[in-house]
């Protein structure tokens, strides 16, 4: 103490050191501090459960079964505008985290996540309409391509606030370890898989899920088999999320050797893809991400 009395610029030097990290942090949370969308309408619960019917009454009239949107359409009609602020007002009143009674059916949990992360990104396309990409949602800061789209976007989800990226993946990968949730989950790209009309939820989840699956692999956009140069090219999604592919073969006891992204693949492709994958695998063909379309998946 009192070698700090006989210097007394020390406590000087403190206090402005204080104040500088105190203005460089308030400067940083201005230039990424989260936007909260709030609906504009109150909730309008059933007595029980969840109601998922008003959004896939308004995917049936603005999707074509391609899984194109209409974002124009929707944008111009107010009053369906309004009807999916009704559904993001409930996806706000309740969640399988505040009301766990709600969602005690199989499936109930996860439809409702699933259905949320599609709801929220459609309502923050049509809150900053007209859009190319959701690239083009962008806060005071940028710090990589999509950060304020996916990442300071802020939604209510049964009275938490999440960023898309944190209800992907914090909340569902982590919840849920079925990785066919990557092929019903739209960030309203064309690199994503289609948004269809068909909702998953209720009875038909696991048939939903396992179509989804099932369409994308066979998709010839999302796969390429180059033999010659001995490389296989696949969706990003694929390279981005392959552990979560490749723990789904560890939970089904195949062996070490046979836990692979090609061998995942390989069990959801028709012929002749699964053959040539299967070739692809044992010839130990290298795996490589196709460019993402980060356009708008509208029409």
């Amino acid at each position: 103490m009192n070698w700090l009395l006989r210097h007394p610029s020390l406590f000087l030097l403190f206090g402005l050191g204080c104040l500088v990290v105190g203005l460089l942090s308030v400067g940083v949370y201005v230039l990424i501090r989260p936007e909260r969308v709030s609906p504009t309408r109150a909730p309008a619960l059933p007595a029980e459960g969840f109601d998922h019917v008003p959004f896939a009454q308004l995917l049936e009239r603005f999707v074509s079964p391609e899984g194109e949107v209409d974002y124009a359409g929707w944008h111009g009609d107010a009053r369906a505008r309004e009807e999916l602020e009704g559904y993001l007002a409930n996806l706000a009143a309740v969640s399988p985290q505040s009301a766990p009674a709600r969602f005690a059916e199989p499936g109930a949990r996860l439809s409702y996540w699933l259905n949320a992360y599609n709801a929220c990104v459609i309502v923050g396309v049509l809150r900053n309409w007209p859009l190319k990409s959701v690239h083009e949602v962008q806060g005071p800061a940028e710090i990589t391509a999509g950060f304020g789209f996916f990442a300071r976007l802020e939604f209510d989800l049964g009275g938490d606030w999440m960023t898309l990226h944190h209800l992907e993946q914090s909340l569902i990968r982590v919840e849920f370890t079925d990785p066919r949730v990557h092929f019903v989950l739209n960030c309203a790209s064309g690199g994503c898989p289609p948004i269809r009309p068909q909702i998953p939820t209720g009875p038909d989840l696991e048939a939903r899920l396992s179509k989804a699956a099932h369409d994308f692999v066979n998709d010839p956009r999302q796969i390429q088999i180059d033999s010659e140069a001995k490389r296989v090219r696949v969706s990003s999604i694929f390279v981005w999320y392959e552990s979560d592919f490749t723990a789904a073969l560890q939970r089904r006891g195949l062996p070490p050797s046979e836990q692979t992204l090609l061998r995942y693949l390989e069990d959801l492709a028709e012929a002749p893809l699964a053959s040539r994958l299967r070739e692809a695998r044992e010839a130990g063909f290298q795996v490589e991400a196709l460019d993402y379309d980060w356009s708008l998946n509208g029409r």
